[in-house]
């Protein structure tokens, strides 16, 4: 290594990660305990330490440095001096190149190798020991970017929440088997942004795409020795980088540039977050950024035995956002990914961690605190996964005004449903009114309920109603892994089937789902592929399955295009009709001064639901009357909405339903059946008094024909 030769001053303190200001690059680090930072400069490629340079200046817990030789490409990472006392929490380790935590850009690939870890592997004394190993040859350097980009006419697509579907996707899955997409960009940005994959998102009528992880993650070592990946990519390690994995380019710019394609076609682009936890895991986890920092502020450490991590992640380890550089390094990344990236919004992963005090959930955290008073992220969607395995850990519900939130409670009970389990009546009005028991306080709107039937993580739709049980034996873990509490059935045979009454009753059922999903109220989320039926072969866990178990299959059967012209209608018709995704809450109460309920519910002979009707365990037929002239928001005046009726029935025989009388309308025409594969507008009408036969496990959603007025030439 030569001498330094770089003309290094004092720089700034701010901001944080290292910035180019046209002249030169300002580096600034956050470490509280550290007692020297040395800046390590390399070659292009990562591959040939240059330069070692020590930060000059240290100002409130900042060291940084301007160095006026450097440049956009220059390739870069810090050894951080300071007490080794895993005891005291400290775990420095300058023989261990560091990733900055604020880096945009990585250069290479984690090469997994004893050197990584602070300590020395085989040791007596475990991670009490001192490695001296150099981890530089396999650790990915950061990068210099010039941030400069120029989006002009672009702007971010602000979808309101009452027009908002989600579409959950795996980036790299959604295009490593789309034929339109050229092999070199499959699996990439630069694939996402392919006209005909666009095309296809657009015409579902869906409103924003939501990305599994893309920050920096890491490949597990077991994983690779497996011949697997954590294809999931839910083990960050920087949270300002995108994967480089996903960059077909190999330039940040791509990100922006899918964002602006995504945009252009008037689509939102929501990420997934993990900024609860790092790739570093435990005690005994490598040192690749944020331990060898500043391990003590960082991370959550055992009061009574800091050597330890807290685990409320169930990963090893827990980012202690109740430090305040800690806090200000996510919503900075959060700010970032907003105003420079693109994204419009965020799923946050275990975002009961993200909140967690000493004493555990406190909806007043600092960063909850924080999302809602910052003038960027309190504009942007925020979407909370309210559970973790830490205490209190289940906080569905739970989270302050301007989150919305996964509702694995309407998942749980329209799975239980269908399957045609007992006793799910009751409950199930709830679900289909955005779960008011838990969100209808404080102001909290209809679209906090984020619905959804299926996600990344469990069965895809077409297992759902095709598996009993799990099938994850390519994991290689024997199957332990993934849940066992799925609420599935096979409908009679495990997996594939010939018997084309069973393939009917499936596609079938997969339609009462969909149907389910969009015409309730609240924000539905579909995930890629549920909408052609796309399978993983009964893999409920297929976040090593970086494989055709996790790509989506874009070749499409007969039944396949018509599940998606299915599908496709439903989201027209919840589009065509605003009493579909109202904002307020339907209550059920009877308005003195409109003389309506906004919602009642009916059983099959025609009359309201009573008590015993709502209590009886065999009941599984139920009607839902909307009435358009419910009164639509706060403002003491008459809806002018279409009146709907939903008629539900997961009984195994058919039932006769009994067509309801309504004030102001002469008859009712169907508009949905999913008894019914192909994708006509129905033109069937239907007197009121008549019985209608519906069909077993079926749905129906049927319009009020108004009727004709005075002077009226409709």
């Amino acid at each position: 290594m030569s001498q330094p030769r770089s003309r290094i001053t004092e720089g700034q303190p701010f901001p944080l990660g290292a910035t180019w200001d046209g002249l030169g690059v300002n580096f600034a680090l956050f470490s509280a305990h550290a007692t020297k930072v040395e800046l390590c400069l390399f070659d292009a490629e990562g591959k040939q330490e240059i330069e070692r340079i020590e930060l000059p200046e240290y100002t409130d817990e900042i060291w940084h440095g301007y160095l006026p030789d450097a440049h956009p490409g220059q390739v870069y990472g810090y050894r951080v001096h300071g007490p080794y006392e895993p005891e005291a929490g400290h775990r420095f380790n300058p023989n261990k190149l560091l990733i900055d935590p604020y880096a945009k850009q990585l250069v290479g690939k984690l090469k997994w190798s004893e050197a990584l870890f602070g300590y020395e592997i085989g040791h007596p004394d475990g991670d009490l020991s001192f490695d001296k190993r150099d981890s530089a040859p396999f650790v990915p350097k950061s990068k210099v970017i010039d941030p400069a980009y120029t989006w002009g006419r672009h702007r971010s697509e602000r979808v309101a929440w009452d027009k908002t579907v989600l579409y959950e996707a795996h980036l790299r899955g959604l295009t490593m088997r789309h034929p339109a997409v050229p092999e070199e960009k499959r699996g990439t940005f630069a694939g996402l942004m392919n006209a005909e994959v666009i095309r296809h998102i657009r015409k579902l009528g869906v409103s924003s795409v939501e990305l599994l992880p893309v920050h920096a993650f890491v490949n597990d070592q077991h994983l690779l020795e497996k011949g697997m990946n954590n294809y999931w990519g839910y083990n960050s390690i920087a949270f300002f980088a995108p994967h480089p994995h996903y960059l077909a380019s190999g330039h940040i710019n791509e990100f922006k540039e899918m964002a602006a394609h995504l945009h252009d076609a008037g689509l939102e682009l929501i990420l997934d977050v993990v900024y609860n936890h790092t790739a570093e895991g435990n005690e005994l986890g490598p040192t690749l950024s944020m331990r060898g920092i500043d391990n003590a502020s960082y991370y959550r450490l055992m009061p009574d035995d800091k050597r330890f991590y807290i685990n409320d992640s169930g990963t090893g380890n827990t980012l202690d956002l109740s430090h305040p550089c800690v806090l200000q390094m996510v919503t900075d990344s959060l700010r970032y990914w907003a105003t420079e990236m693109g994204a419009d919004g965020f799923r946050f992963d275990l975002a009961t961690i993200l909140a967690r005090a000493h004493d555990g959930y406190d909806e007043r955290h600092s960063f909850l605190v924080a999302c809602r008073q910052d003038p960027v992220l309190s504009k942007v969607k925020l979407i909370a996964e309210p559970w973790d395995c830490g205490p209190g850990g289940y906080q569905v519900g739970g989270f302050p005004p301007g989150w919305a939130e996964w509702n694995d409670k309407f998942r749980d009970n329209v799975r239980a449903f269908w399957k045609g389990d007992e006793g799910q009546l009751a409950e199930l009005a709830s679900r289909l009114t955005a779960s008011g028991d838990l969100y209808n306080q404080r102001g909290r709107r209809p679209f906090t309920s984020v619905n959804f039937v299926t996600a990344h993580d469990g069965f895809t739709l077409n297992d759902l109603v095709s598996y009993n049980d799990k099938h994850n034996e390519d994991n290689d873990e024997n199957n332990q892994d993934g849940s066992n509490n799925n609420l599935s059935w096979n409908h009679g045979v495990e997996g594939p089937s010939d018997d084309p009454e069973i393939v009917e009753l499936r596609f079938r059922q997969m339609r009462n789902f969909m149907a389910t999903l969009l015409l309730s109220q609240g924000t539905p989320m579909l995930v890629a592929g549920d909408e052609f039926a796309r399978t993983q072969h009964g893999n409920n866990n297929a976040y090593c399955q970086d494989s055709e178990i996790g790509w989506i299959d874009w070749n499409l059967g007969e039944q396949g295009k018509q599940l998606q012209a299915f599908v496709t209608r439903l989201i027209e018709l919840r589009m065509s009709y605003p009493i579909l995704r109202r904002g307020r809450f339907f209550v059920g109460a009877y308005n003195e001064e409109l003389g309506v309920k906004d919602v009642t519910w009916l059983s099959p002979n025609g009359e309201e639901m009573t008590e015993e009707n709502w209590h009886d365990p065999h009941a599984r037929c139920l009607g839902m009357l909307l009435d358009g002239r419910a009164q639509p928001t706060g403002i003491r005046r008459s809806g002018a909405d279409a009146t709907l009726l939903l008629v539900i029935n997961a009984h195994h025989d058919v039932v006769n339903f009994r067509m309801p009388e309504v004030a102001q309308g002469s008859h009712w025409t169907c508009l949905l059946d999913t008894n019914r594969a192909n994708n006509e507008e129905h033109e069937d009408t239907f007197a009121f008094g008549s019985e209608f036969t519906v069909t077993h496990r079926s749905l129906l959603l049927f319009e009020l024909n108004k009727e004709k007025t005075a002077g009226s030439d409709s």
